[in-house]
């Protein structure tokens, strides 16, 4: 794509798919813990691949991140506010998920673990008020 009026090359400027994954398991919630920037702890969860649904992008990335497997419950919400990521737009579809298993850190995870009601870590991007959302409708 070329600006008409001097040639040059135009990128589409569209917010990016992604997905974030709450995994219910032993009681707990898995997080994990971030590799790259943004550092900290957050939900699992990452981008949409061309040709992939939601639910298989959060399938996968579940898998990636925390070696395990999910059986997707439900979508909690969707989450579009431009600022929710600092490196850019995004656009978050977050599933309630539930496993079995222990959670070991893979991909851009440098750990995964579960945390109890009360006990959460401080969380990035707007994981706090996903989790907040998520105790909300699931007391």
């Amino acid at each position: 794509m070329q600006c008409p009026h001097c040639q040059t090359k135009l990128l589409p400027r569209n917010p990016a798919p992604t997905v974030d994954i709450i995994i219910e398991i032993a009681g707990g919630i898995v997080f994990i813990q971030r590799k790259n920037p943004p550092h900290g702890w957050a939900l699992p969860g990452g981008f949409v691949d061309y040709g992939e649904s939601l639910e298989d992008a959060a399938r996968r990335e579940a898998l990636e991140e925390t070696g395990l497997k999910v059986e997707l419950l439900k979508q909690l919400h969707t989450y579009s506010d431009p600022k929710r990521d600092a490196r850019q737009h995004t656009i978050s579809t977050v599933f309630i998920a539930k496993a079995e298993g222990s959670p070991q850190g893979g991909d851009d995870a440098c750990c995964a673990q579960i945390f109890k009601d009360g006990e959460f870590p401080p969380l990035v991007f707007d994981h706090a008020r996903i989790v907040d959302d998520y105790l909300s409708h699931n007391p």
